[in-house]
C-alpha cells in the first residue's frame, strides 16, 4: 500500500525533563585554552557517577571558592532550595553549560568565555590542576528534537560551548546554520558536526558595538524551507533584538524559538529566558 511507503514525520515536540538536584565537589583535571578568550576546564570526581545532562541547553551552577579558601562552600539541599551553614560567607554561583560529560572517565568539561570580568571568569583565568570547584544541577533539561529540517543557532562567545555541543549531536541530513559574533578572528573555534553545517562569523572589532554585526547579518539571512527551530543565547539586549526581528520580520513562530540572556552588559550573575 502507498501508506506503507510513506515516511512517518519525526516528532518535533520539545520535551522538558526534571533531574534530582545534587551538589558536587569536583577537582580540576585539565585546563586547555581554545581561543584567545575561551578556555576549557575539565573537572573530575566520583561525585559525577550519577550526573545527568540531557540537552545542549542545560546549565549547571558553578560554585567558586571564596578568596583564601581551598574548597568552595557547597550547600545541602533543603525544601526551599540550597542551604548554607550559618555564619559563613556564601560563595559565588554562576550558570554554565555542561560542554562534555564522560561518565566512564568521570569527567565534565566546562568552557569559560573570558569576557567582562566576573568572579567565575577570574577563577577560570587562574585555574590549575588539582583545584576544587563545586557544581549544582542541572535541575532539568529542555530537549529540542534533532529531527527538524533546519536549525538556526545564534550566539556570542558565551554561547559557543552550547552551540558546539549541539552541532556535534545533530545528525546527518539536517541543515544547521550558526551565526556567531565574537571579538575578532582570534576568538574563533573549530566545530565538528555530521549535519550540513554552515557557520558565519561576525567580528565585533569591526564595529565596536555588541550585536551590531550579528543583527545586520540576520537581515540578510535566507530562512530555509521546511520545519525549523531557532536557538539563541548571549548578551541580553542583542538576543532580545534578534528574537524580535525573527518573529516580527521573518515570521518565525514564537513556539519555534528559544532565546536566552546569558549575560548583560554592566551586570553580573544574569541568566534568564527571553520571552515577550
Amino acid at each position: 500500500m502507498e501508506e506503507s511507503k510513506m515516511e512517518s514525520k519525526p516528532d518535533l515536540t520539545v520535551v522538558r525533563v526534571r533531574h534530582p538536584v545534587k551538589f558536587r565537589m569536583l577537582q580540576v583535571k585539565a585546563v586547555k585554552p581554545l581561543s584567545s578568550n575561551l578556555v576549557r576546564v575539565t573537572l573530575s570526581g566520583e561525585d559525577l557517577q550519577d550526573f545527568e545532562s540531557a540537552s545542549f541547553d542545560d546549565h549547571v551552577k558553578l560554585i567558586v571558592p571564596n578568596p583564601g579558601e581551598e574548597k568552595p562552600l557547597v550547600p545541602t539541599l533543603g525544601p526551599d532550595g540550597p542551604v548554607f551553614p550559618q555564619g559563613q560567607a556564601r560563595p559565588v554561583m554562576r550558570d554554565f553549560t555542561p560542554r562534555r560529560f564522560d561518565r566512564q572517565a568521570r569527567e565534565l568539561d566546562i568552557e569559560f568565555a573570558l569576557h567582562e570580568a566576573g568572579p567565575a571568569t577570574q577563577w577560570a583565568t587562574q585555574a590549575k590542576v588539582g583545584q576544587y570547584l563545586g557544581i549544582g544541577g542541572p535541575r532539568g533539561s529542555m530537549i529540542i528534537p534533532t529531527g527538524y529540517d533546519w536549525h538556526l543557532l545564534i550566539g556570542d562567545e558565551t554561547a559557543l560551548p552550547a552551540i558546539a555541543r549541539r552541532l556535534e549531536e545533530l545528525p546527518k541530513g539536517v541543515r544547521a546554520i550558526a551565526m556567531l559574533e565574537v571579538e575578532n578572528a582570534g576568538a574563533r573555534i573549530d566545530f565538528a558536526s555530521k549535519a550540513d553545517a554552515h557557520v558565519q562569523w561576525f567580528y565585533r572589532d569591526a564595529t565596536g558595538q555588541y550585536g551590531e554585526a550579528l543583527l545586520e547579518g540576520l537581515k540578510h539571512l535566507q530562512i530555509p524551507a521546511g520545519e525549523g527551530y531557532v536557538w539563541a543565547a548571549g548578551e541580553g539586549s542583542v538576543m532580545r533584538a534578534a528574537r524580535q526581528f525573527l518573529t516580527a520580520e521573518r515570521g518565525i513562530d514564537k513556539g519555534r524559538i528559544r532565546a536566552a540572556s546569558y549575560w548583560k552588559r554592566g551586570e553580573q550573575g544574569v541568566h534568564e529566558n527571553i520571552d515577550d
